[in-house]
């Protein structure tokens, strides 16, 4: 039950990325990784469990798509103040945003594909 809950508020969360990314320069990859990730939520809270496929192999395009933004960002002193100003001071802090959100995307997918793993309980 806790599972199917968390599940909900990331499947919120991933929506409204998806939904604030409709603005972005190129809205397409970022909407669909978002999207994608929040349908896999949303079949999680319906039915408890993910087929594994799915989960894992988002998790793994975010992944490595975050760790190729990564690469360049040139400090890690951009992601500690990647949130002082909400506007977009340059291109390096936005793709430390993006690598951020990609990042979480890994991580909840890394979730759901455990939990669809080891069964629904």
């Amino acid at each position: 039950m806790i599972f199917r809950i968390v599940s909900g508020l990331m499947a919120l969360l991933l929506a409204f990325a998806a939904y604030v990314n409709f603005n972005d320069p190129d809205p397409v990859r970022w909407v669909a990784i978002y999207g994608v990730a929040c349908a896999a939520s949303i079949v999680a809270v319906v039915t408890g469990t993910v087929p594994l496929v799915a989960p894992a192999l988002i998790g793994a395009v975010a992944l490595v798509w975050g760790l190729a933004l990564a690469t360049r960002v040139p400090s890690f002193d951009v992601y500690t103040h990647m949130f002082d100003e909400w506007e977009m001071k340059n291109e390096t802090v936005e793709e430390a945003r993006e690598t951020c959100g990609l990042l979480i995307v890994a991580v909840w997918m890394a979730a759901v594909a455990l939990h669809s793993w080891s069964g629904p309980r």
